[in-house]
C-alpha cells in the first residue's frame, strides 16, 4: 500500500529552517574562537561573540554586511576572495590561509582562516536550505610574536656563538704557534 507523499509546504520548509538555523547558530555560538557566517552572497548572516570582541564590532555592523566591506574593507584581500568565491559553486573549502593585518582600531593581528560550506546530503534538502559558508579565525598574533621573538634570539645566540668560535679559534691558533715554537727550542 503507498502513503500518499504530500508536497513539503512553505510553512513546514520555513519551520524546519528556522530550527536547522536554531541548531547552527548554537553551535558557532558555542565555539571559542571567532566565526562567521556567510551566505550565498558572501554576506554576513551572524558571528559569535569570540568575533565581535576580537574585532570590537557589534552586530548592527556587521550582520547584512558583505565580508569583504568589514572594517572599512580591511578583509578586501584578493587571494581571500578567490578562495571564498571558490567555495560554493566549486565545492571547494580551505584551511590554513594566513592573513596578516593592521587594524585601526585593535592593531596588528595574524589569523588563520578556515573555510567550508555547510550543506545538507539529501538533494531535497539542498534546493530547500540557503547555501552557507562557515569562515572560522584564529588568531595566531601572540603565537607569530614569540615564535619572531625566539627567532630574533636564536639568531643573535648564533651569531655570538659564531664570534666566541671565531675567537676561539684564533686563539688554539696561538697556542699551536706558541707550542711549536717551544718545542723547537727545547731541541
Amino acid at each position: 500500500m503507498k502513503k500518499n507523499l504530500k508536497p513539503i509546504g512553505g510553512d513546514f520548509v520555513e519551520k524546519l529552517w528556522a530550527e536547522s538555523w536554531t541548531y547552527i547558530k548554537t553551535v558557532v555560538d558555542i565555539v571559542r574562537e571567532p566565526v562567521l557566517v556567510l551566505d550565498k552572497n558572501l554576506c554576513v548572516m551572524a558571528a559569535n561573540e569570540p568575533f565581535y570582541r576580537m574585532f570590537q564590532v557589534e552586530a548592527k555592523d556587521t550582520e547584512g554586511t558583505e565580508v569583504y566591506k568589514l572594517g572599512n574593507g580591511q578583509w578586501n584581500i584578493p587571494s581571500l576572495r578567490k578562495l571564498l568565491e571558490d567555495i560554493l559553486p566549486q565545492h571547494t573549502f580551505f584551511k590554513g590561509f594566513e592573513v596578516a593585518h593592521e587594524f585601526p582600531t585593535i592593531g596588528r593581528k595574524v589569523m588563520i582562516l578556515n573555510a567550508r560550506q555547510i550543506y545538507p546530503k539529501e538533494d531535497m534538502a539542498v534546493k530547500v536550505f540557503p547555501p552557507i559558508i562557515l569562515l572560522a579565525i584564529e588568531d595566531v598574533t601572540e603565537m607569530m610574536v614569540v615564535a619572531e621573538t625566539l627567532a630574533s634570539h636564536s639568531n643573535r645566540l648564533e651569531a655570538k656563538l659564531t664570534e666566541k668560535s671565531q675567537k676561539l679559534e684564533t686563539q688554539i691558533g696561538i697556542l699551536q704557534r706558541e707550542i711549536e715554537q717551544l718545542k723547537k727550542k727545547s731541541k
